[in-house]
C-alpha cells in the first residue's frame, strides 16, 4: 500500500446549535459552534465534561439531530433542522467501548465491511487487511477472536476496520479512554502510522491535552455547557511525529496553552456543579 491523498473529507459546522427538552427543561449542549475541518486535517475537540464534545461527533455522524445551523461534508449538506440525518459509509465512528463481533475472527471484523458492500474482493480485503494489521503491529493474530485480544490490540484492530473501509471522515469518541498510560501512547503512536500511510480527514474527541495536541493539526477547545468554540490552537509540529516530541520546548508550549484554556472552563463546570447540588 502506497501514501495517498485524501480522497475529499472537508467539513464545515456552521452556527450548530443543540437543545435537548426533557421534561421542559430545555438544555442547551451547543450553542452557535462554528469551524471548518479541511481534507486530510487531524482535528482533535477537547473541553471539561459536559461540554458537548460527542453531542457534535454525534451530529456529524448523523446519529442526532441539531437544532440550529448545519453541517457540511465536502459541500453537500449531512444536517441540519429541517433535514433529518443519516449515518453513512462516508463517516465512521470509533466509539469508547468498542464494536468488534466477538464471535468472529479478527480478519473477518476487517474485511467484512468492504466485501460486503462489494467494494472489494475477499482476496485484495484480505491482502489489505494483513498489510495494515502488520503497520500496527498486528500480524499473525488474524484467526484470533476479540475475546483474545488485550484493550490496546482491540483498538488497533478498530481502526484497522474502520480505515479499510474508506470513509472520507474518521470519528473518534475517546477510543483511547480506558487504556493504561503504556498502552495508550503505544497505540497513539500506532495511529499516527496509520494517518500518515493512509491520509484521512480525523474528527476526535478527547479529554487528555497531552493525547490532543500529540495527535492534531489544529486543537479545538469548547467551553462549558452550553459548548461553544472558545478557541482553535494549531499545532505547527512537524509529522511524522513520535513521543520524542513530548518533551519539546514547542510541546510544552502548546500544551499550556491548551490546558490553560480548559482549566478555567473546567473550573466554571465544577463552580455550576457545586451551585446545582446546592439548590
Amino acid at each position: 500500500m502506497t501514501t495517498a491523498s485524501p480522497k475529499g473529507g472537508s467539513l464545515s459546522i456552521r452556527g450548530v446549535a443543540k437543545v435537548y427538552d426533557p421534561d421542559g427543561a430545555g438544555v442547551i449542549a451547543l450553542d452557535d459552534v462554528s469551524f471548518d475541518v479541511g481534507a486530510g486535517e487531524f482535528c482533535v475537540v477537547v473541553g471539561p465534561s459536559g461540554c458537548g464534545k460527542t453531542t457534535l461527533l454525534n451530529a456529524v455522524a448523523g446519529f442526532d439531530t441539531i437544532t440550529s445551523g448545519e453541517i457540511l461534508l465536502d459541500g453537500a449538506l449531512l444536517s441540519a433542522p429541517a433535514r433529518q440525518p443519516a449515518p453513512g459509509a462516508d463517516r465512521i465512528v470509533v466509539f469508547q467501548n468498542g464494536g468488534l463481533f466477538p464471535w468472529k475472527t479478527v480478519l473477518w471484523n476487517v474485511t467484512c465491511g468492504p466485501v460486503q458492500q462489494g467494494r472489494m474482493t475477499r482476496a485484495a480485503a484480505t491482502l489489505q487487511a494483513r498489510e495494515l494489521l502488520g503497520r500496527v503491529g498486528l500480524q499473525g493474530i488474524e484467526d484470533q477472536y476479540p475475546g483474545e485480544l488485550s484493550g490496546g490490540m482491540k483498538r488497533r484492530v478498530e481502526i484497522v476496520r474502520a480505515l479499510i473501509n474508506e470513509p472520507r471522515i474518521l470519528l473518534l469518541d475517546e477510543p483511547f479512554r480506558a487504556l493504561d498510560a503504556l498502552t495508550k501512547s503505544v497505540v497513539q503512536e500506532y495511529l499516527l502510522e496509520l494517518y500518515d500511510l493512509v491520509p484521512k480527514t480525523v474528527f476526535f474527541i478527547t479529554h487528555d491535552v497531552e493525547e490532543a495536541v500529540f495527535l492534531a493539526d489544529r486543537v479545538v477547545v469548547m467551553t462549558t455547557r452550553p459548548g461553544r468554540v472558545l478557541k482553535i490552537i494549531d499545532v505547527d509540529i512537524e509529522r511524522p511525529r513520535s513521543v520524542h516530541v513530548l518533551t519539546s520546548e514547542r510541546f510544552l508550549a502548546i500544551e499550556n496553552d491548551v490546558r490553560a484554556a480548559i482549566h478555567d472552563e473546567a473550573q466554571k463546570a465544577f463552580e455550576a456543579g457545586e451551585r446545582e447540588l446546592a439548590r
